[in-house]
């Protein structure tokens, strides 16, 4: 499954001020999400979209009937849109008519499903916003016996008193600049918040949403998900959840408790960033994929995404086409998941300063503004640059998915039998064989940043195993262009 990162709040063809107010630079809205847009979305091959920042949230805007927030524990003029404030409404921002918000999202969940497009939004089980005024009371809270002390850069006041433990596990009252301040921490101890966490999935679940992306799971008990996921896949059955998990020592345990993906942060992201930046031998891939095991399938490769940088920043790769060979590994090493965060398919830089979030790499989540390719691809202007980028996007995602050798086949590695030589790095170069129904692809990935050629040893104990009968081993020369990949037919039972 490819799954399309969307953030509601910055999509849109508008120009925005650092900083600006809602008044002042708008929002992406859910009527932005048109049938033709969706269109361009299937280009890419995507089976299902995460619209992030659904829910409603902290924010420093004013919006009728709906009570405002303390604007010192909001970060930026929009806030983050993992401090949510009620779980049963949508973000008002993305409403063009605000009485009429829930229906305009759910006509968004219909363009999607007519589309051909499953529909996934956030679910964040570990905290809420600091000010939640209604569900929870103080048994859903981890209450400290001192008032909260907010850090010194922040401006204003807010008081809390006694202080509740602060989202991301600060069991004391002086959360820093650095913490999630803005968030208190649930308390699983207490099953009301098992029951009260599971009425919200249900809520979600019967307007039709088909999925929820899990934030932080591991601050929250697995065995919370695996109660609420078999109560839930009763009522809706083919619900996705996808675990935001980081600790490879956790992949296991969440997996068991009944998440269908899993996010692979510590594994293929980490590795493959490394090996982009020339900190990490491309070869480490190879413990990576050993170390995940049966849980391959099972895995969310992705580049970006909202809280990474942006893989053409000048903090990762530097540009959209650095970035093809850790893009075609992630997509076509083996039949995992694949996420795409909007604008990526274009080369997004995510160079500017928003705002609250300066210049960083990545799209701001705590400002209106507006992603700089996205906006041109809406206007039909993209530049030279970024058509090459998308166009090799929209080709590796097809294939990824349409070619049955990489989105049915068995995998090989090929590093053990390709040693260091002057016809192959393996600090640079990574090397694989897929193959299903008799036939077979070699690919290598270069990561150098100048053209290779490579002579490649294909063993048939690799044949073997894809069930392609021939004589012994193979070899075979490619040419691979800098920052680039190859594919090269092996199939053919002719030697080199």
């Amino acid at each position: 499954m490819i799954i399309y990162q969307l953030l509601l709040r910055a999509f849109g063809n508008r120009t925005c001020v650092p900083g600006g107010s809602y008044a002042k630079n708008g929002s992406g809205k859910f009527g932005d999400i048109t049938d033709e847009v969706l269109l361009k979305l299937k280009k890419l091959s995507v089976g299902a979209v995460w619209y992030t920042g659904v829910i409603s949230h902290a924010t420093r805007t004013h919006f009728r009937s709906i009570p405002d927030c303390n604007p010192a524990i909001v970060k930026g003029e929009a806030g983050s849109p993992y401090a949510i404030r009620n779980w049963f409404d949508v973000d008002p921002a993305l409403a063009t008519n605000l009485d009429n918000r829930m229906a305009e999202f759910e006509a968004l969940v219909e363009r999607t499903h007519r589309a051909g497009m499953k529909v996934i939004i956030d679910f964040v089980p570990n905290h809420v916003y600091r000010e939640y005024h209604s569900y929870f009371t103080a048994e859903n809270f981890y209450l400290l016996d001192e008032p909260l002390h907010l850090p010194a850069s922040v401006k204003g006041t807010y008081e809390e008193n006694p202080a509740k433990a602060t989202g991301n596990d600060v069991f004391h009252a002086w959360p820093s600049e650095n913490d999630w301040y803005d968030t208190v921490k649930l308390n699983y101890e207490n099953r009301s918040t098992w029951s009260k966490m599971l009425q919200v999935l249900r809520f979600w679940a019967d307007k039709g949403v088909d999925g929820f992306r899990c934030d932080m799971v591991e601050l929250v008990p697995a065995e919370f998900f695996a109660w609420a996921f078999r109560s839930l896949r009763t009522e809706h059955p083919g619900l996705l959840f996808i675990a935001e998990v980081y600790g490879k020592d956790n992949y296991r345990r969440y997996a068991d408790a009944g998440f269908d993906l899993l996010y692979d942060k510590s594994g293929f992201y980490d590795a493959l960033r490394g090996i982009v930046r020339g900190e990490r031998p491309a070869s480490c891939l190879t413990q990576e994929w050993q170390f995940q095991g049966s849980l391959q399938p099972r895995m969310l490769h992705f580049l970006e995404n909202h809280d990474e940088q942006r893989v053409a920043s000048d903090f990762y790769a530097g540009s959209g086409r650095a970035a093809f060979p850790a893009l075609a590994v992630s997509l076509l090493f083996h039949p995992s998941s694949f996420m795409l965060y909007f604008g990526q398919e274009f080369g997004e830089r995510g160079m500017e300063a928003e705002g609250y979030s300066g210049v960083d790499g990545r799209t701001s989540i705590y400002d209106y503004c507006t992603v700089p390719s996205v906006r041109r691809w809406l206007a039909g202007r993209l530049t030279v640059e970024e058509s090459v980028v998308y166009k090799e996007y929209c080709r590796l995602l097809r294939i990824a998915t349409g070619d049955a050798i990489f989105s049915k086949g068995k995998t090989f590695d090929l590093m053990y039998v390709n040693p260091a030589s002057d016809r192959f790095d393996p600090d640079r170069q990574f090397a694989w064989i897929r193959g299903y129904a008799g036939s077979a692809m070699s690919v290598v990935a270069n990561f150098a940043d100048h053209p290779v050629d490579v002579q490649l040893r294909i063993p048939k104990a690799a044949f073997d195993y894809l069930g392609i009968a021939v004589a012994g081993d193979r070899v075979i020369r490619v040419h691979v262009a800098a920052h680039d990949y190859t594919r090269t037919d092996v199939s053919s039972p002719v030697q080199d």
